[in-house]
């Protein structure tokens, strides 16, 4: 059964109580952390229903692409934190583990869920495909600046660690002039290519209710995005813990526990945009918050190690790391370049996010 935003909110809105809870725990009974990290885990669910309808309402306002934008932006700033205050005190491989996650995390498990979602309403749900392959050539430009650098330290022999972080600081560079100029090619020059159908019509959009303004929707949007950093780092500093007492290694928390918990914005947003046939929104939230972790968030993560922290961060992930953002771009372009998309697409995108998630489980923490 499909609900409405609205029927949506009313539905979760009583989890709003994990907020204090998962607070309150965390200062007052350090002992129970276990149970922290659940109250964190169901507090952020909330606060994502109404991020995901703040962006809604500003959609509604300033098209599929800059809605789409705002909620990428608004969905990464708690791992953008988190991951600056795991830089602090060095934990690189944790930063690099949680950017992984997000990126298939995105492209695998939010889009396949929004296909699914919009595939058992509608039989077949269409989208704007020149917009679709330009997101997908910006995901295989963040695969390969993930490739080269681990190519170039598992292949270029003893003397890669003379260049490795310099090396790192210039690929930072290049993608974030790149992703800049992506912006400016899908809010400016070329936003045609990112409108849908329904939009450029003005019909097709079902209005529930009265829009929210501007300032409302901004307001709500900042609030919860505020408390979602706040319970997430509540999160964060209980995972480890919870994470041994599950029997879970670091690699699996990082890459697909933190990671679901992070992305629980976008998760929200982009079903409930598939279920009322905003495939373009959908297609928005998913696949470009995948390109803000990778053309964004990395590369200001790998210059903010520069002051932070005991070392510079570099770009170096693990091979498995790699293999996983490699087949989930090259599965994610598949599915998107025909401009259209039914529940079997999710489906075989959830079946490779479940076959990696079952990798990284069984994968040694070493």
């Amino acid at each position: 059964m499909m609900f409405t935003t609205r029927k949506f909110r009313f539905s979760i809105d009583w989890l709003l109580i994990f907020v204090p809870l998962a607070v309150v725990l965390h200062f007052a009974a350090p002992d129970l952390q276990t149970f922290t990290f659940i109250a964190s885990c169901l507090a952020v669910i909330p606060l994502a229903g109404w991020m995901g309808q703040a962006t809604e309402h500003l959609a509604e306002k300033t098209g599929e692409a800059v809605g789409g934008l705002l909620n990428a932006t608004f969905g990464n700033a708690a791992e953008l934190i988190i991951a600056l205050a795991a830089l602090s005190r060095g934990l690189h491989d944790v930063v690099k583990a949680s950017l992984t996650g997000s990126i298939i995390g995105n492209i695998l498990l939010v889009l396949g869920g929004a296909m699914i979602a919009g595939g058992m309403k509608h039989k077949v749900q269409k989208f704007n495909a020149q917009g679709a392959r330009s997101q997908a050539s910006m995901l295989t430009l963040a695969a390969i600046a993930l490739v080269l650098p681990a190519a170039y330290h598992y292949l270029g022999g003893k003397e890669v660690l003379l260049h490795e972080a310099g090396l790192s600081i210039e690929i930072a560079v290049v993608l974030l002039v790149t992703y800049a100029l992506s912006l400016y090619f899908s809010l400016r020059t070329h936003k045609h290519l990112f409108t849908a159908p329904e939009e450029e019509h003005g019909n097709g959009r079902p209005q529930k209710g009265e829009p929210w303004s501007m300032k409302r929707s901004l307001t709500v949007l900042a609030c919860a995005t505020g408390l979602v950093v706040l319970v997430s780092e509540i999160l964060v500093a209980t995972v480890e813990h919870a994470a041994h007492t599950f029997g879970m290694t670091g690699v699996f928390v990082g890459i697909i526990v933190v990671a679901i918990i992070g992305n629980a914005a976008e998760h929200s947003t982009a079903l409930l945009a598939a279920a009322r046939n905003r495939m373009d929104l959908s297609i928005g939230i998913a696949v470009g918050s995948s390109i803000q972790i990778a053309l964004f968030v990395a590369p200001v993560l790998v210059l903010a190690s520069l002051l932070l922290g005991p070392k510079p961060m570099d770009l170096v992930f693990t091979l498995p790391e790699v293999l996983a953002v490699v087949v989930a771009v090259a599965i994610a372009g598949q599915v998107t370049s025909d401009g259209e998309s039914h529940w079997l697409e999710g489906v075989q995108l959830l079946s490779v996010y479940v076959i990696l998630g079952m990798v990284f489980y069984f994968l040694p923490a070493s």
